[in-house]
């Protein structure tokens, strides 16, 4: 049933086709030979001007780049989106405090790795002092006990 089906629609399309005028390709050679269209002086142009003649493939990219530049140097299109993430210029802020760079994990691990290092000994070394005093206390007191 299905190849049936393939060779009635087989047919059908070749038969289509050959009944199809041999003109329709004649219109598009007409097109393709339409001369570029007339442009107003870019001088004159204005935001209410009306570029679509400037964007027919006949005219030179040159011709289409001025006429484009001349639109968007108005203040209208040259005015920056400010709710557009990447329109501002994010590099002048006031720099992040010491404090505050101190507490984030990161800024802790890669830039004061050093000092915290010096930090541990030292609290290390405080509680080793304290120990043995604690120890020396410890043992003189016992000793005065016993005497």
């Amino acid at each position: 049933m299905a190849a049936e089906d393939k060779e009635a629609f087989l047919s059908r399309w070749s038969r289509l086709k050959q009944e199809r005028p041999a003109e329709a390709a004649l219109p598009e050679e007409k097109k393709a030979e339409a001369p570029a269209p007339a442009l107003p002086p870019v001088e004159n142009l204005t935001t209410a001007s009306d570029f679509t003649p400037f964007m027919h493939p006949k005219v030179a990219d040159a011709v289409r780049r001025v006429a484009l530049k001349k639109l968007f140097a108005d203040p209208h299109f040259n005015v920056p989106d400010l709710n557009e993430a990447y329109s501002g210029d994010w590099t002048g802020g006031d720099p992040i405090s010491e404090e505050l760079l101190k507490t984030l994990n990161q800024a802790r691990t890669v830039l004061y790795r050093e000092e915290e290092e010096q930090k541990k000994k030292d609290e290390e070394a405080q509680r080793l002092a304290g120990e043995e005093q604690q120890e020396q206390k410890d043992a003189d007191g016992t000793t005065r006990q016993d005497a």
